[in-house]
């Protein structure tokens, strides 16, 4: 096997041509991180979040220039990863698209293990699996402190319109009466979520802080009202209508979950499973009742 021959300050170090490859790959991940990090410092306000994933960032080029005395190399940033974490970032936040990051950088580091022939790679594993944690657990991010919020709005909305809508679906058969009934059902119960939010959180803290809980908790019901209701005003027939609805109801619980799953290092099977399972069933008992209903009540389609 062909080796490199490599001269660092105290000794020769023999590489394996393997072991180089891999270390050229290393060493542009660590170069294009450093600039996703030195790049999201730039777009937030909070002067403490700027100061970490500048931290962050520095441990990144520093990483890489260990590398490059292996590699004889300095490449440049992919800039196609660097615009993708950018714009997540500017959607779903930093703390997302931090997390994200280092939940692959996973792989990363079990492969950094396999490299024997460099004597500081575990201390750069160190540095990844500890350091850089504690530092991305300091970010401080306002939309993860109403996130409780959020999840409150979305599991209302979701168990109770897909179930309202299952229900005036068979009652109703008519896309537009389920549209015009399902907004209106949708509207008042997210303006009932958000006084209702308003309120408990005020108990506890003071009216700012209860206000913005409220906002997110009445935003996340209404948009989740919108995305339900888009199909029976597209669509003529209310049972396909109902099936997108139903069906975009299991993207909106999948994405939210995978949200959170990263944001707080939980589980996304068990979330996604549970809150899945709970909108399914509501869903179908409520079909049931309107079945039962319609039939109890004589109304003909």
């Amino acid at each position: 096997m062909f080796r490199y021959i490599v001269m660092t300050e105290k000794q020769i170090i023999s590489i394996p041509e393997a072991d180089k490859i891999k270390l050229i790959k290393y060493q542009q991940t660590e170069v294009t991180e450093s600039e996703i990090y030195i790049r999201i410092s730039n777009i937030v306000k909070d002067a403490e979040n700027k100061i970490v994933l500048r931290k962050i960032a520095s441990d990144e080029a520093r990483h890489a220039k260990v590398f490059a005395k292996y590699t004889g190399i300095n490449p440049k940033p992919n800039k196609w990863n660097v615009f993708i974490y950018i714009l997540i970032a500017r959607i779903f936040g930093i703390t997302f698209a931090v997390k994200l990051l280092e939940k692959n950088e996973a792989s990363a580091e079990k492969n950094y293990a396999k490299i024997k022939s460099v004597p500081e790679i575990q201390s750069i594993i160190d540095d990844e699996d500890n350091h850089e944690q504690e530092l991305i657990n300091m970010i401080n991010e306002e939309r993860l402190q109403y996130l409780g919020s959020i999840v409150l709005g979305l599991n209302d909305a979701l168990v109770e319109l897909t179930g309202a809508l299952a229900g005036f679906t068979l009652a109703l058969q008519s896309p537009q009466l389920v549209a015009l009934t399902g907004t209106i059902t949708g509207i008042a119960a997210a303006l009932s979520m958000a006084s209702s939010e308003f309120l408990s959180t005020r108990v506890e803290e003071n009216d700012k802080t209860a206000a913005k809980a409220a906002l997110y908790t009445g935003s996340a019901y209404f948009a989740t009202v919108i995305i339900l209701i888009l199909p029976f005003l597209i669509l003529n027939n209310v049972f396909i209508s109902l099936g997108i609805s139903i069906t975009s109801a299991i993207g909106i619980i999948a994405f939210f979950n995978y949200y959170y799953s990263i944001v707080k290092d939980d589980s996304f099977k068990k979330r996604f499973t549970e809150m899945a399972l709970i909108s399914i069933g509501v869903a179908t008992i409520s079909f049931g009742i309107g079945y039962v209903l319609k039939q109890f009540m004589g109304i003909e389609a």
